[in-house]
């Protein structure tokens, strides 16, 4: 798994970009945490899940606060996916290979740093 692969799972996403925001190697933050690289590597790669008290532990070792908070759902994915469900198959199958080409364009830039 590269560096901006998508995250297998929230927690996966959560403790790398914590990492990378703090500009952390993965052995630096199992330091701060008192953890293990190889914990670290499986909580990134979808290995394992930690705990909340252990991603909490994670994300305040990267020097960053977890914050969580409840509203409203946002039913706005759903209805959205239910009317590209509804077109013909020829635009769904185009509007995939525009979200491909908008998604590999956005991972060119940040390979690129630009």
């Amino acid at each position: 798994m590269g560096k901006y692969d998508p995250a297998p799972t929230f927690a996966a996403g959560l403790i790398r970009s914590a990492r990378d925001l703090a500009g952390l190697t993965q052995s630096e933050l199992a330091a701060r945490a008192g953890v293990t690289q190889q914990a670290i590597s499986a909580y990134e790669t979808g290995r394992m899940d930690p705990t909340l008290d252990t991603l909490t532990k994670l994300i305040e070792a990267a020097g960053l606060e977890m914050r969580v908070r409840l509203v409203p759902r946002d039913y706005h994915d759903e209805s959205l996916q239910a009317f590209v469900e509804s077109l013909p198959a020829a635009q769904q199958a185009e509007i995939e290979e525009q979200r491909h080409r908008r998604a590999e364009a956005a991972r060119l830039r940040r390979v690129r740093g630009r």
